[in-house]
């Protein structure tokens, strides 16, 4: 057997010194696996499962708005391949969000409902980080301001979001640089220049030679926004099967709630262009 591991080796890693940098310092794990802590008197077991994968949520959110507030940047600079890198690893972020619901659904209904009374008036439908991830991507709805009202720092980090360029205006803003006809940013639905930009995206898609770059970051954007929606999708089978059709925690609508939200899409255009491309029937 290899002494690779062997703490009696000469190659087996030092012990780290007494002061500076270690990995336990350097990523404050004291502080981080401190932050797991149930509310419930007795403690029931499956509240620090539901906390700790909240947790995680949030810190993945964290995450997705880093990296696309940089490739908003990047389409702003012309850096489409910059922007590919960017959206490479969004996807593989996203896939993560949609494979943690299987470790959520190990919790019955049962386990959930010997603590769900301890979460009121605290719901999921108050996560200022989701929020500002739709409106980054487009999706911007102020009436999700009116709950962080009470916070002046995340509500102004909000209504900033809200306020601000998506990554979707970015994009169209690329398409104008590169002598698309198209508006200054993300159009309104239905709207004359909704009809310039998918007629831009056509062309794109239908001389994918002369245009790969592009071709290719859209089909990482159209894969985003998919990846997005099997998680709302994914997120209300979770609820209907911990909760049925029950209110949610804190006054929300439930799972009635979430289904109506499992047709938005942050960018339409590339959903409609599939409509008018090719020449024939299937």
């Amino acid at each position: 057997m290899s002494d690779e591991f062997d703490p009696t080796s000469k190659n087996f890693p030092p012990a780290p010194p007494t002061e500076g940098l270690t990995y336990s310092t350097y990523l404050k794990l004291d502080e981080l696996l401190a932050l797991q802590k149930p509310v419930s008197s007795p403690e029931v077991h499956d509240e620090f499962l539901f906390i700790l994968i909240h947790q995680v949520y949030e810190l993945w959110f964290r995450q997705l708005l880093h990296e696309l507030d940089a490739a908003r940047a990047a389409f702003d600079d012309d850096r489409v391949l910059v922007g590919h890198k960017i959206f490479r690893r969004i996807v593989a972020i996203q896939k993560v969000l949609i494979e943690q619901i299987k470790v959520l659904e190990t919790m019955t209904p049962e386990d959930f409902n010997h603590f769900r009374e301890v979460l009121n008036p605290a719901s999921g439908f108050q996560s200022a980080q989701f929020r500002e991830l739709e409106a980054l991507y487009g999706l911007k709805d102020e009436r999700f301001l009116k709950l962080h009202r009470k916070n002046p720092e995340i509500h102004k980090r909000l209504k900033a979001r809200m306020d601000g360029r998506s990554v979707y205006d970015a994009f169209v803003g690329l398409l104008q640089r590169q002598g698309f006809d198209v508006p200054d940013g993300a159009p309104a639905p239905e709207s004359e220049g909704s009809g310039r930009l998918v007629q831009a995206l056509k062309k794109i898609y239908q001389e994918p030679d002369s245009h790969y770059a592009l071709y290719l970051m859209c089909e990482y954007l159209i894969e985003s926004d998919e990846l997005f929606q099997l998680w709302r999708f994914a997120h209300v089978k979770m609820v209907e099967r911990t909760i049925g059709a029950r209110m949610g925690t804190g006054g929300s609508p439930g799972a009635k709630y979430l289904k109506t939200t499992l047709s938005r899409s942050f960018f339409p255009e590339l959903w409609e262009v599939r409509t008018h491309l090719g020449t024939g029937a299937w």
